[in-house]
């Protein structure tokens, strides 16, 4: 059996070779299998270093790259599908949903950035339930915190900013 120094925890002997496992690659809840992969694993810190004679490091890489990719494309026509549901356009979602960058759904929806996670979630949530833009709509204009703002301090004089 061959047994190395482990690179991560320094445990002599502690890595053994192994030939033929099955790894998964994990992005927000998916994960894709990568076959035959040969390597070193630590017995006491559960580090892995792919063996340098296969191509099991490139294989592994490729599968996340793709993995990556894949979601990426499925966030971003997700997040157009929905938008176009709530008759919003690129600008209106940005302003209304997201306060990003003027192009952020842009490159969303085209897969080239995964949205930030608060937002994908609340896309889905207006997806199952489009009425609460509204409520999103209102809660955007700060009426509510006007109001609340004069309650507090009602001695001070509350400007509209436009």
């Amino acid at each position: 059996m061959k047994s190395q120094q482990c690179v991560s925890c320094g445990t002599p002997d502690g890595m053994s070779h192994f030939n033929g496992r099955t790894l998964s690659v994990d992005y927000k809840q998916m994960s894709r299998l990568v076959q035959d992969i040969a390597g070193w694993e630590c017995r006491v810190c559960g580090e892995i270093e792919f063996d340098h004679d296969t191509d099991s490091a490139d294989r592994y890489s490729d599968a996340g790259d793709q993995l990556l990719e894949d979601c990426f494309q499925v966030m971003g026509s997700e997040m157009k599908r929905i938008r176009r549901k709530l008759h919003l356009t690129q600008k209106e979602a940005v302003k209304l949903l997201s306060g990003g960058g003027h192009n952020a759904f842009s490159r969303y929806e085209r897969g080239e950035l995964a949205p930030p996670q608060p937002l994908f979630t609340l896309m889905r949530l207006l997806d199952r339930h489009p009425h609460l833009l509204a409520e999103v709509q209102a809660l955007n204009e700060g009426a509510d915190l006007k109001r609340l703002l004069a309650e507090r301090f009602p001695e001070q004089e509350t400007v509209k900013v436009c």
